[in-house]
């Protein structure tokens, strides 16, 4: 071993300046690593059988471990033991030609940032060399702690667990041709969402298999053993089988053991059925990693030929790096680049400068050249045009259902663009938009005219929200796109990963359609299911997020101005659209070009009455409305002048330095002048009135120079008969408005 190579610096190629170690040679290098197996005219391995296949896959898997515990050692930072687990499955995937990769495992960074040096993708972000990829390492503008989808030649970010599913189905559903593995680890296999998942989207695409499940089944989560942990290889395939999968390619460490692992600490009860590949023998090695690519090769060619196969890599956590089990999964301050931890394992996995140079050549050419080139999601998806939509005008004064007129437009983009797709966990019907389930048909391999339902059906209803969210978010951040519809109240439960999509979107360094939503069924409309039902929360995370600078709530009046809410959100990008509306007949109350205006501008004026002073009513939402008219009437009586303002598209209404609007990707700088702002707002009194929480109207009450000001808003639930019930349990009525406001101007 040594410390720098025997060979004249000026051999050494520059991408490896940073590494500090270098083994001097290993077995066989000459014979098998002469030269690099893929080429500019070679994408994948011509062989995986060879013997110089599996060698060279290996030496992929150790330059993958090596990198991984250098970089994160380098800022006593990150996580390096689970992806050292799969260190064999995802070089062995990628020299196989496989170049769209996710994984739920935001954990797995480090490994994944690797995987992008080595086929020169950071070269994009001025990363040339290890020790440019040690210094921008969680570094601001630089290679995230956890993954994120601006990363040249990374498909997707990873948030919380659970999530990287959803990416994997979502490129499979798009890109057809192509295979998508995920990599999922023990800690997310205890998440529900995962297997729900890939169930649901089975039942509803039978025919889309080219995405791959890789287990990295390593014994523990982040502290301690997984809850897999006790399972042996039977249960697990069983399991595996049970959630719909036609094969499960397994492939366990122990079984390729030829040693007991000497020099590692004991891992505890039950762990002596997981065992690290890097501590065997040559021989013992070569014949682990050869089953590892013989059976990625199998489950890829099955996942591409219409069956449903996983790869599960059952190998002990931290394979490779400086410990094992879960005092692998993170560095501390005191694992620094020279303690004899890291030292040690960064020793242990020294390449020769050869191996390095077979390594990289291999990674820059497999696959068709850098995952920044070749990844689905590296250029823009050319999508149909959709045209003039033939928006509906409602007269002004009649009553008309919003979700309804929502529902009959996107039955319209649906037909414009087959690979459209609406996803609903409460169902279409349940919220006024029947028309949508009659236009476009829910998907199911049954077909049933009673309910809309057949295999080529563009609505995904599996009723789980996160499913939902899940496949729409995926595929607007694919490229596609799509509309993920929810009672307001169980939103919350598809909400992170349409926040980490969104959140993406805001980095990325191309054009992807908005992530669209619907909240319908919103609390005044659910007094007979009670508290359950009633759960406006949700929007307050969404006013925090317009901060973000790329996400817009959207409160249209009227079926009118949904319409237009609609039209609007399908042509923007990179941005998080959420519409909520009502499935009640309302009061039209705007015309088309009225709605246009008012989410350009931010806000209308819906009414305004004459009078001795004037009270200003700044209103969220379209039922909330009934009781501020109502107020305004009994104000207007009593020679009380008053202004309804409906709220339209609040981000609008913020400064532009409240929000961090220039650093996204689709910069959105519009922002209502403080002169058109003193118009709508200014009064003797203002206040703020919305059906859900008020944080929704800070951009109003940051801005108003209103001496007096109140707000009125959503505080709980309870089981009732009628909407009126509920205004009158929130103190939101006609007369504690219309009383508060005298009040104010007396």
């Amino acid at each position: 071993m040594s410390a720098m190579p025997d060979t004249p610096l000026e051999s050494l190629p520059a991408f490896c300046e940073g590494i500090q170690y270098f083994a001097d040679t290993l077995p066989e290098l000459d014979r098998l690593a002469a030269a690099p197996l893929l080429g500019p005219d070679t994408p994948t391995l011509p062989d995986p059988t060879s013997e110089a296949a599996v060698y060279q896959t290996l030496l992929a898997a150790d330059a993958l471990r090596y990198l991984t515990l250098q970089i994160t050692g380098s800022k006593s930072s990150g996580h390096p033991g689970g992806f050292a687990s799969s260190a064999d499955a995802v070089a062995a995937l990628h020299l196989l030609g496989h170049r769209n990769v996710v994984t739920e495992v935001g954990h797995h960074a480090p490994g994944f940032y690797s995987a992008m040096f080595l086929d020169t993708s950071l070269e994009a972000m001025g990363i040339q060399s290890v020790s440019d990829m040690r210094t921008r390492f969680r570094e601001m503008h630089g290679l995230l702690g956890h993954l994120s989808g601006a990363i040249p030649g990374l498909l997707a970010p990873a948030g919380p667990l659970g999530q990287g599913q959803h990416f994997a189905m979502a490129g499979a559903l798009l890109h057809r041709d192509k295979l998508f593995p995920v990599t999922i680890g023990d800690g997310g296999l205890g998440e529900p969402y995962i297997m729900s998942a890939f169930q649901h989207f089975a039942t509803a695409y039978p025919d889309v298999t080219n995405y791959l499940p890789v287990l990295v089944w390593n014994g523990y989560s982040q502290e301690h053993h997984s809850m897999v942990s006790l399972w042996d290889n039977a249960r697990m395939t069983a399991y595996w089988r049970a959630h719909g999968f036609d094969e499960v390619h397994l492939v366990d460490a122990r079984d390729f053991a030829d040693t007991d692992a000497p020099g590692y600490p004991d891992q505890g009860p039950t762990m002596s059925a997981y065992a690290d590949s890097t501590t065997f023998g040559f021989a013992a090695r070569m014949a682990f990693t050869g089953a590892i690519l013989k059976a990625a090769d199998a489950a890829a060619k099955s996942a591409l030929s219409g069956r449903r196969a996983c790869l599960i890599v059952k190998q002990l956590k931290g394979a490779g790096v400086h410990a094992t089990g879960a005092k692998s999964h993170n560095l501390y301050a005191h694992h620094t680049l020279d303690s004899d931890d890291v030292k040690g394992g960064l020793q242990r996995r020294a390449l020769p400068i050869q191996a390095w140079r077979v390594t990289r050549e291999n990674f820059r050419h497999a696959g068709g050249g850098p995952a920044a080139k070749v990844a689905v999601t590296e250029t823009e998806r050319a999508l149909p045009d959709l045209g003039t939509l033939p928006l509906k005008e409602f007269p002004m004064g009649e009553n008309a259902v919003p979700t309804t007129a929502f529902g009959a437009v996107v039955g319209e983009v649906g037909k414009r663009d087959a690979s459209f797709v609406v996803s609903n966990a409460d169902g279409n019907e349940a919220s006024g938009m029947a028309n949508i389930n009659q236009a476009l048909t829910i998907r199911h391999p049954t077909a049933d005219a009673l309910y809309f339902q057949g295999p080529a059906g563009q609505v995904y209803e599996p009723l789980n929200e996160d499913a939902c969210a899940g496949l729409a978010a995926g595929l607007a951040l694919f490229g596609g796109r799509s509309l993920w519809c929810s009672y307001e109240s169980f939103a919350i439960n598809g909400l992170p990963i349409w926040q980490t999509v969104t959140q993406a979107m805001a980095e990325l360094r191309r054009k992807t359609p908005a992530t669209v939503c619907l909240f319908t069924a919103g609390a005044l409309e659910q007094g007979r299911n009670g508290w359950t039902h009633q759960r406006p929360e949700i929007e307050s995370y969404f006013a925090a997020m317009m901060r973000n600078g790329n996400v817009y709530p959207l409160f249209p009046v009227d079926a009118n101005m949904i319409q237009a809410s609609y039209d609007w959100a399908l042509k923007q990008h990179n941005k998080g659209v959420v519409i909520t509306a009502s499935k009640s007949p309302l009061p039209v109350r705007t015309t088309l070009a009225q709605g246009e205006a008012a989410i350009a501008q931010g806000a209308i004026v819906l009414q305004e009455n004459a009078g001795k002073k004037t009270v200003v009513f700044a209103v969220t939402g379209d039922m909330v409305l009934l009781p501020v008219f109502a107020a305004a009437e009994a104000l207007k009586q009593a020679g009380i002048g008053s202004r309804i303002v409906a709220v339209v598209n609040p981000r609008r209404l913020y400064r532009p330095h409240d929000v961090l609007w220039s650093s996204v990707s689709e910069p959105d700088g519009t922002f209502l002048g403080d002169a058109e702002f003193n118009a709508l707002f200014d009064g003797d009194a203002l206040i703020a009135v919305t059906g859900g929480p008020s944080a929704m109207l800070e951009p109003v009450l940051l801005r108003t120079r209103a001496a007096k000001r109140d707000t009125y808003c959503w505080k709980r639930g309870e089981t009732t008969a009628s909407a009126q019930q509920l205004f009158d349990f929130n103190g939101m009525n006609a007369d504690a408005l219309a009383a508060r406001a005298t009040a104010m101007l007396a």
